[in-house]
This record gives structure tokens, sequence and C-alpha cells, in this order.
């Protein structure tokens, strides 16, 4: 499918859509019958298991980042549930690297290949398997794949590292039981004018109502980056924003809905975190990184969205503010975006958005214009979708940027969260 931006093909960053490892994930299953792999609901993973790419050779995280990226398509989740699912693998794995080669003291060549697959491979099963319960039997053959790809294998070093890394999936698996992300959904709206209401049928509590008291992976608190209150319902601003909104949806051209169509990254999809996960494996790939640079650069991208997650969210959840479909009963949604459950400012797409180009740029820097032109399109995407005000994009980049920017520095402070001890 070809990209909606006008940005040349050079400038996406040779990105592959989010959705078509969706597409490419149906197709495996729907293609079971004509090959000897197994059929059934989990005939996907077998296979992926099974055919050994990129098992065979080079790095393993970005398989089982992949992985995870299918089985929260499968599975349907909410942004706000896959956004949370991707940190828990991501700084597993890397801390269990560290760990692991720590272990060897230095040394390299095969001995370090595979004990650093070993331990990518040891905390993806333990953390994916508490995740996706039903799928563990799937995930400890894609194990058993991996540790026997190749001649003479499994490899002792494998065993070592596959060791040390369900070790350290354990230990994660334990702090995401208490970090309160299934506490009591008990956030309520205000009422009165210009206040969110729910548009499900019949009415809903708000989505991730529970996400400004879950434990982050950097945030000191949840208000930390917290942006100044939108514009007052009713005043000369909001009104002013609200008109381009409906002038959007009065006179939405076929390209716009492309592009919000082609941003909107709902439930069966990986998810906007997923999306940009997705990027970071493209640059893994072009940039040959070790294993220990891609774990660090998947734990840092998703703990980093994750966070700016819990800003956002704390945001919406203080000023709570009416979306424009809402305000304005003649604007009209794109069917492909549907009505958000949650409070329109900030735009939490532009936050996460936002936050993992930040990340992304730390890795790639001669990408940052592509990355930034990304971000840009995916908030505008919101607006031609008709579900938020340019206000909200707006206050949802300067959020992620900020959370980013924290993030980078207190990883590179070598005392954080990713850093193994």
């Amino acid at each position: 499918m070809r990209h909606p931006s006008a940005l040349p093909s050079s400038a996406r960053f040779r990105l592959v859509r989010a959705s078509a490892t969706i597409v490419s994930f149906a197709f495996l299953t729907a293609c079971a019958a004509d090959r000897p792999d197994p059929t059934g609901p989990n005939a996907s993973l077998r296979a992926a298991s099974r055919n050994g790419a990129p098992f065979n050779e080079g790095l393993a995280s970005p398989a089982w980042q992949l992985t995870a990226r299918n089985l929260v398509s499968q599975a349907s989740l909410s942004a706000v549930q896959a956004t949370h699912v991707y940190p828990i693998l991501g700084v597993a794995e890397y801390l269990a690297v560290q760990r692991a080669e720590a272990a060897i003291d230095g040394a390299g060549g095969r001995q370090r290949l595979e004990t650093d697959r070993g331990a990518v491979a040891g905390a993806s099963v333990i953390t994916l398997s508490y995740l996706f319960p039903a799928q563990a039997e799937v995930l400890e053959d894609m194990v058993t794949a991996q540790a026997n790809a190749g001649p003479g294998q499994p490899h002792p070093a494998f065993a070592a590292g596959e060791a040390i890394g369900r070790a350290v999936g354990a230990e994660i698996v334990a702090r995401s039981r208490v970090d309160k992300f299934d506490a009591p959904n008990t956030a309520t709206p205000p009422a009165g004018p210009g206040y969110w209401t729910s548009s499900a049928i019949p009415p809903q509590p708000v989505a991730g109502g529970n996400l400004p008291g879950v434990t982050p992976w950097f945030l000191t608190s949840a208000d930390q980056f917290r942006p100044g209150p939108p514009p007052a319902f009713g005043g000369a601003a909001f009104n002013a924003a609200l008109a381009e909104i409906r002038q959007i949806s009065d006179t939405r051209t076929p390209r716009q809905t492309e592009i919000a169509a082609y941003w909107a990254l709902s439930n069966g999809t990986p998810t906007t975190a997923g999306f940009w996960l997705d990027v970071g494996s493209q640059g893994i790939a072009e940039h040959g990184l070790s294993e220990r640079e891609a774990t660090h650069l998947y734990a840092l991208l998703s703990a980093t969205m994750f966070d700016a997650q819990i800003g956002c969210w704390d945001a919406k959840l203080t000023y709570w503010l009416i979306r424009p479909w809402k305000a304005d009963l003649a604007i009209t949604v794109v069917a492909a975006v549907g009505k958000p459950n949650h409070p329109s400012y900030p735009s939490g797409h532009s936050c996460l958005s936002a936050s993992g180009a930040e990340v992304l740029k730390l890795f790639f820097p001669e990408k940052s214009a592509q990355l930034d032109a990304m971000v840009i399109e995916a908030g505008l995407s919101r607006m031609y979708g008709g579900i938020h005000y340019r206000f909200d994009i707006d206050a949802g980049q300067t959020l992620g940027r900020s959370v980013a920017q924290f993030t980078i520095a207190a990883d590179a402070s070598g005392n954080s969260v990713l850093t193994a001890h």
C-alpha cells in the first residue's frame, strides 16, 4: 500500500507500515493449509518459529518484538493496553542482555552471540507468556527453535544466557504485577458545558482512567510535565479551533481521509506504540545494530512511550475537555478512526508519537527530519479524522518531547531502571 503522505518514499525511513505486519500475519495463517506447517489459531506463531528467520542468524530481539506486535494485534488490545505491554518485554530483554554479557566478562565471538540470543529468548518467553498466557506453549516452541537453529546446537552459551534471561523476565513480571495498571478505574468526569462525556452506547467509563496512578518507568510523577489548561470552552480561541475542525469536516478530501485512516492504529493493529517500535526495527536492520544496541533501543523507546501515555492521561483527566464532535454536532468523524472514549486534551497519538520519534532520533540522528515529518502527519491525521483540535496536537507533541528528553537523560546517567545491577 502506498503511504498517503506527500513525502517522497526515501524520506519515509523505508517504513513498513504497522498494519502491513498484520496483513502478513493473517496471510501466514490463511496459507497454513498450503504448506506442511501447523494449522489452527497459533499457526502463524508456530510458522514464524519453525521457519527460522531471523532466528537462524543475526539478532533475536527483532523477531520477539515482532511476535509481541502480532500478539497485540491478534488480541485486539487497546492502545492503552498495548503501550503497557511493550516495555515489559523491551526492558526485560535489555536488562537480560546486560546481565548475561557481564557474566561472560567481555567474551566475544560465538560465545557472546549465543549468550545474547539466549538472554533475549529467556526474557521474552517469560514476559510474553505472562502477558499472553494462552500462547505460552507456542512461545516455548520459539525458544526451542531458536536454541536449535544452526548445526551443533544448542550452544552451551545460549542455555546459560537463557537462564539469566528467564530470571530477569521473572523480575520484570513481578514488577508489573504491582504496577497498579489493573487498579480499579474510578475516574469520574465533572458535569457541565465543555466537559467530556462518553460517546459509547451505553456510556462506558473513561478509557485509561487509572493511568495516572500507574507506576512509570522513569517519571517521578504523572503530572511532572502536565501542560497548562486548554483554551476556555466557548472562548474565542476555543471557538476558532473548533471552527477549524468543522471546516475540515465539511470539506474533507479523499487524501485527508486516507491519512486519517492510515494513522488510525486502533484495536486489531499493533497500535501507535507498536507502529513506532516497527520504525525502530527498520532502523536496527538498516544500521546493523548489535543485540545490546537493539534491545537498548526497544527498552528506552517502549518505556518512554508508556511514560508519555501516563503524563498524557494525567492531563486528560485533569481538564476533561469535550471532543470536537460533541462540541459541534455537525462535525463528522472518519469511520476508520472512530470516537475514542477519553477526553480530547492533549492528543494521545501526539504524546506517544513525539516521544517515540525523539528517542529514535537519538539512535538515528540522520533521520531526524523524516521522523519529525511523521510526527506532524500523525497529529494532522487526528484533525482530519475529526477527533482533535490543533491545540490538542501541539500540547501532546510538547509533552511527548519533554518526557523523552527526561527519559533519555535519565538513561544516559547510568543509574536508571534500564541500568543492570
